[in-house]
């Protein structure tokens, strides 16, 4: 049962209710629970696990329920679903065999829409940043608005806000699924049109359609991206279009950009009149782009440019859009939501124009349908990559499909003539690969649509670890993350040391063991890793290779030979017959180092190695 337009307008927006929504955990859905909160309503929701986010809507009056069942949902007139619900949920099932109405998601917003004056963001690629950009200037402004954003937008304080203040409702709308039909904004800003969401769509005229659609229900001015063929095409002979852009005809036109590290400085005309010079502190050529479309919308309600420029100043992106996890002298880590080759070629070319070293790059396919149907596409979008790491397909609920893999990407990048490309399986060995090869003035970007952004954290948290023990052991020493343990055994096998440190001196390495007590990490110690077998899952904590000429010297005088932790049981052999001193000759024949000798008791032809000792000098577990 579906509730008329009108009439469900009034229901959300006008009047106070008892409403359930399925899975509210999600960023769309948690957006549409804070809006209805904020109405007055009763709010209800369900999803398989609760986030930050819905304890938040908790605190505000959300009744939060883990897993979906009927009975929670059983006082609620009406019941919210988000895109992935299956008609087969059990509190779908129970509302539709009592009539009860249900609706999507898309429409619940649209509805709270209609309450106020709309302006719908649209488009393949940017529209959440462009929404959050968009909601920023006019909130600045003065203007008061109401904002729907698909994500977490820190400067905005929450994804949702009903304001009762003011007129403008700015919400991005989502294509993929065709509920962009349900809007009729005011005002529509259409950003770009191209092959996407094919599981979804036959073809690129399908998308059209849908577009198309939401244009003749825009009753206002319709915003295009006048560099992008297929907006050109189904906007520009619209009354009342008005296109932004680097091309020459648009109205609102970017020209003399300089893009730095993590801002741009670009002049902006509106037609042949110059409105003056703005800066973006989000970085990117495409971003830029976009916020000329925002620049466009907020000059044509009456925003002057000068406060539309100082708010551009100061407006910080989505979580998750070229969002910076770690930063240092050394390294750079950046995550980004992009995942359709077009995004990534953007957000490749914005990593590389930061000037780092390299950009290695963590990439995760999100869905079988678009990694099949745009195979070629994301063959030639990592050229900006130096090295790039591919694990396997997120399925957002696909079905896999057969010979559609992580391996299927790397395929075409090499196929288009990229050597630093590999596949990686699992998603939780992807940190690993690039940990171990990162280097000082890299820059590390995750990209994908799903979970491959905790794997940047994960490195990021390593990284801080690291940079610590990096301070202590100085340029002499050696700290390597995720150290293959088989590199340093004698029976070739190992997983990865989490860290892997070779500290030059007695006083660096008594530092270490603090470090690794402060942080609560397990410390190993290692030598030649003589027989040593160690499992492929690794070694956690820190692990200590003493090396270099103060653990590696062998000194006689005296008839006494005093010897390091890393010196070799053979070196030792040698000194004493060098030096006269028998006794020690067993010690030629195995394959280890003093301090390996030491923790074993080594011994052979009867003889040990505390047969020979007369004084220890050690660290104890605090460093002393």
């Amino acid at each position: 049962m579906r509730a008329p337009e009108t009439d469900l307008q009034k229901f959300l927006t006008q009047e106070r209710h008892r409403v359930h929504l399925i899975g509210v955990a999600g960023s769309g859905m948690s957006g549409i629970a804070a809006l209805l909160i904020e109405l007055g309503h009763q709010v209800s929701g369900s999803d398989r696990v609760g986030t930050l986010e819905t304890d938040r809507l908790q605190r505000l009056g959300l009744r939060f329920h883990v897993k979906h069942q009927a009975e929670d949902a059983s006082d609620a007139e009406i019941v919210v679903y988000s895109s992935a619900i299956k008609d087969d949920n059990p509190i779908i099932a129970d509302a539709r065999a009592k009539g009860k109405p249900t609706i999507r998601r898309a429409e619940a917003l649209a509805a709270i829409m209609r309450g106020k004056r709309g302006i719908v963001i649209a488009g393949m690629h940017g529209k959440t940043t462009t929404s959050a950009m968009t909601a920023h200037v006019f909130r600045e402004g003065g203007l008061h608005p109401s904002h729907y954003v698909g994500a977490e937008i820190p400067i905005l304080g929450t994804n949702a806000h009903w304001n009762p203040r003011g007129e403008y409702f700015v919400s991005e709308g989502d294509e993929s699924d065709g509920t962009l039909c349900f809007f009729r904004p005011e005002h529509a800003l259409l950003l770009n049109i191209e092959e996407e969401h094919l599981d979804f769509y036959a073809d690129l005229a399908a998308i059209e359609a849908v577009y198309t659609q939401l244009l003749e229900q825009t009753s206002g001015n319709v915003f295009y991206c006048a560099d992008n063929d297929n907006t050109v095409r189904l906007c520009s002979t619209r009354a009342r279009a008005i296109s932004f852009g680097f091309s020459e005809n648009a109205d609102y036109r970017g020209t003399d950009l300089e893009l730095h590290d993590f801002a741009s400085v670009f002049c902006v005309y509106k037609g042949r009149e110059r409105l003056g010079e703005a800066v973006l502190n989000v970085p990117g050529r495409h971003n830029v782009s976009n916020s000329l479309g925002v620049i466009a919308v907020a000059t044509e309600l009456g925003i002057p440019f000068d406060k539309v420029a100082t708010s551009l100043r100061h407006f910080e992106h989505a979580r998750r859009r070229f969002e910076i996890k770690y930063a240092s002298e050394r390294y750079l880590l950046v995550d980004d939501y992009a995942h359709h080759p077009t995004e990534i070629r953007a957000t490749l070319a914005t990593a590389k124009s930061t000037g780092r070293n390299r950009v290695l790059t963590m990439f995760q396919p999100h869905r079988y349908s678009r990694t099949a149907a745009l195979r070629r596409e994301f063959g030639s979008a990592f050229d900006d990559s130096d090295r790039v790491f591919v694990t396997d397909v997120y399925a957002a609920s696909e079905a896999p499909l057969a010979g559609v893999s992580g391996q299927t990407i790397v395929d075409e990048i090499v196929a288009h003539g990229h050597g630093g490309a590999a596949y990686q399986p699992r998603l939780d060995r992807l940190h690993c690969d690039v940990g171990n090869m990162i280097a000082e003035g890299d820059l590390v970007l995750s990209l994908g649509a799903g979970n491959v952004h905790e794997q940047l954290s994960l490195l990021a948290a390593d990284l801080v670890i690291a940079e610590k023990l990096r301070e202590i052991v100085g340029e002499e020493g050696e700290v390597r993350l995720y150290e293959p343990m088989s590199k340093h055994t004698t029976l070739r096998v190992g997983g990865p040391a989490q860290f892997w440190v070779e500290p030059p001196n007695e006083a660096a390495f008594a530092d270490i063991i603090r470090v690794c007590r402060q942080e609560n990490l397990p410390l190993f110690v290692i030598g030649r890793g003589s027989n040593l077998l160690v499992r492929d899952g690794g070694i956690r904590g820190v692990v200590a290779h003493p090396a270099g000429s103060e653990f590696e010297r062998v000194d006689v005088l005296d008839g006494e030979i005093t010897a390091g932790v890393g010196a070799k049981l053979k070196q030792v052999a040698y000194a004493g017959k060098a030096a006269g001193i028998g006794g020690l000759e067993w010690m030629e024949g195995i394959p280890g180092e003093v301090g390996g000798g030491l923790r074993m008791n080594a011994g052979a032809m009867g003889a040990q190695t505390f047969d020979n000792v007369a004084r220890i000098r050690y660290l104890d577990s605090e460093g002393n």
